[in-house]
């Protein structure tokens, strides 16, 4: 089992960073992929990013490539989500995800263990 915590989030100008962390508890990270989703109200749960086990691969959605940053420190048993040049578009609750199988994945029902969730908005 694996416990995943995120922070970090908070109220930010548009045009503004922010860094997520999440930091897993329970078990080593160093074998799971992990991914980053974020959830507008009135809106689905969407892709932001993922990286695969090692760090090696990398994968974001088309609305954030090239502003966000995702990376890992397995020693640390954290993942970061970097974001720059926020939008007000970016304003959700944003969550970290676990994949056991440790690959890059973009579907939600692929991941495994679940964050609660830290919040993002971004005025304009």
């Amino acid at each position: 089992q694996v416990q995943l915590v995120e922070s970090g989030g908070g109220l930010v100008q548009a045009g503004g960073s922010l860094r997520l962390t999440c930091a897993a508890s329970g078990r080593t990270l160093s074998t799971y992929g992990m991914g980053w989703f974020r959830q507008a109200p009135g809106k689905e749960r969407e892709f932001v990013a993922a990286i695969s086990r090692s760090g090696s691969s990398t994968r974001y959605a088309d609305s954030v490539k090239g502003r966000f940053t995702i990376s890992r420190d397995n020693a640390k048993n954290t993942v970061y989500l970097q974001m720059n040049s926020l939008k007000p578009e970016d304003t959700a609750v944003y969550y970290c995800a676990a994949d056991a199988r440790g690959y890059v994945r973009a579907r939600s029902d692929e991941y495994d263990y679940w964050g609660q969730g830290t919040q993002v908005t971004v005025s304009s």
